[in-house]
């Protein structure tokens, strides 16, 4: 059995733009069409590909559709790369954790698009989450905790993310005027990233903390840091975010252990020039920026 190309590529079109309508647009087709491509392509398979929601889902069949489908086109686009044609820019999709990206992730991803005619389609997830977009081609590439390969997929430790507990002089006055104590800390606000947010959890069973004190839940990694600044709760903050107001004064180290993250870069295990390109721009800046993996 093969599978057409044209219709694995519909099928990443509607997974992509959400709907039939928008697959349509980009394919230059109507809705009709990619209706028709998708209906062929579940009845070459005998398997069921797309959800029909809004927006759309591929299923687990659909899923290695997807995935195939982008790797092809990757493959395409450095084939015509090597035939002199780099006009048409390439769309690589990569997953990160919201503080990478709003900390040294662009960097790197600013500097190659000085030299390649690539563009990025960013998913933003929690380290811990970052590693199923590649299970399901949702992204060549990701930034993730996850030290074993995903299978089709190799690894690169990155480094270690450090965070540490801060929190502004008027909020220690306020809340932790007798120490950082549990008692204190089981009653003072604290500012959470989401519900899946680990981090403050773990510090604080490290303090002896086993009750849930009052939380905040900033879903944005600047705006999290912004509301430790504010003075809103205490928080885990890595160094990108907490160092000019740790050398102004206007925070303060809460003490107790640090948190250290490990990061990976995982990406499909398939040779093209521009996707190791990336690998390797992210995987450098990592390295000089994050704190240094121990030796296994």
């Amino acid at each position: 059995m093969r599978i057409p190309f044209e219709l694995a590529e519909t099928l990443a079109a509607v997974i992509d733009e959400g709907t039939l309508d928008a697959a349509a647009c980009r394919l230059h087709v109507t809705p009709s069409a990619v209706s028709q491509r998708v209906k062929a392509l579940e009845e070459q398979l005998g398997q069921v590909v797309l959800i029909r929601t809004k927006p759309a889902r591929a299923t687990p069949a659909g899923d290695a559709i997807v995935r195939l489908a982008r790797q092809l086109a990757l493959l395409e686009h450095d084939a015509l790369a090597g035939l002199g044609d780099d006009a048409a820019r390439m769309s690589i999709p990569l997953a990160v954790n919201a503080d990478s990206l709003a900390t040294w992730f662009l960097d790197p991803l600013a500097r190659l698009m000085k030299r390649h005619p690539v563009v990025f389609d960013l998913h933003r997830d929690d380290q811990d989450f970052t590693a199923s977009l590649l299970e399901s081609g949702t992204v060549m590439g990701a930034v993730t905790s996850r030290a074993q390969p995903v299978a089709g997929c190799r690894v690169e430790p990155l480094g270690a993310m450090r965070y540490e507990a801060v929190a502004t002089p008027g909020f220690v006055q306020t809340w932790l005027v007798d120490g950082v104590t549990a008692q204190a800390l089981s009653e003072a606000p604290v500012v959470y990233f989401d519900r899946r947010d680990e981090l403050q959890s773990a510090w604080l069973r490290g303090r002896g903390v086993d009750v849930a004190p009052p939380r905040q839940y900033i879903p944005a990694s600047s705006d999290f840091a912004r509301a430790v600044q504010l003075g809103m709760g205490w928080g885990l903050l890595p160094p990108f975010q907490s160092a000019e107001g740790l050398a102004d004064g206007s925070l303060v180290r809460l003490g107790g252990d640090p948190v250290d993250v490990p990061l990976y870069w995982q990406q499909w295990n398939l040779r093209s020039p521009l996707l190791d390109a990336v690998a390797a721009e992210v995987i450098s800046e990592g390295r000089r920026v994050l704190r240094r993996l121990p030796a296994a």
